[in-house]
């Protein structure tokens, strides 16, 4: 079998614990699963694009759209089961790819140019064996009694603070080499592609959808 470039896998599970029926609840009147598998294809970043579910209302919408389905796992649909797990798997079943991604349905806001930009990071950067997104943050933070990005008897204005940054969930990449040694999606030399507040927001409340909502409406969000 030729070896391809890169596969891009987005995991849809029917059952979520948080908030029930989470991937399905309509967001700007259409399903949030819907818009990840969209900003995928529309990418043209992938050579195949696999959507990993247990749901038949998935099925039926992708039947006609340029994916491969991936039934899943009944042991990968638990909550202990984690991103590394659906990787490690995916990376074993289809194993002829040179870059492995991860989209996610509760990041509705990632970017076609985010997209674009990680793929080709892994792609052309040969110092980085990894990708993911991530937001800074501006502000005085603690962790576990200690302050990690400033000191309290100097107090700088906020601003001043040195920067500390989450991943935001939204995308992983990693080369399949990496991705073998370490059994991790995140390699020992990642590319941290910062996003804006938009991109980096991810759905899983209830709250969380009023919010999503409310960016779609107010920063004309395309869809």
């Amino acid at each position: 079998m030729i070896k391809k470039t890169n596969a891009c896998f987005i995991p849809i599970k029917k059952r979520s614990t948080r908030v029930i029926g989470k991937n399905f609840r309509l967001l700007n009147s259409r399903r949030l699963f819907e818009y990840i598998i969209e900003t995928a294809i529309d990418s043209k970043s992938f050579d195949t694009i696999y959507i990993d579910t247990d749901s038949t209302e998935v099925l039926e919408h992708c039947k006609n759209l340029p994916v491969k389905i991936i039934q899943r796992d009944p042991e990968l649909a638990t909550d202990e089961a984690n991103g590394n797990d659906l990787m490690n798997r995916w990376c074993k079943d289809y194993p002829n790819y040179e870059n492995y991604f991860q989209l996610f349905a509760t990041a509705p806001f990632l970017s076609l140019t985010a997209i674009k930009k990680c793929v080709k990071i892994l792609l052309e950067e040969k110092n980085y064996d990894s990708v993911f997104t991530a937001i800074e943050h501006c502000g005085w933070y603690w962790f576990e009694n200690e302050a990690i990005n400033y000191d309290p008897s100097v107090l700088p204005r906020s601003q001043d603070a040195k920067k500390v940054f989450s991943e935001t969930t939204g995308l992983y990449g990693i080369k399949k080499s990496a991705l073998e040694n370490l059994n991790c999606r995140i390699g020992n030399n990642p590319y941290i592609h910062f996003v804006n507040e938009i991109e980096a927001f991810d759905i899983d409340s209830e709250f969380d959808f009023k919010i999503a909502n409310f960016i779609a409406e107010e920063y004309n969000v395309k869809f």
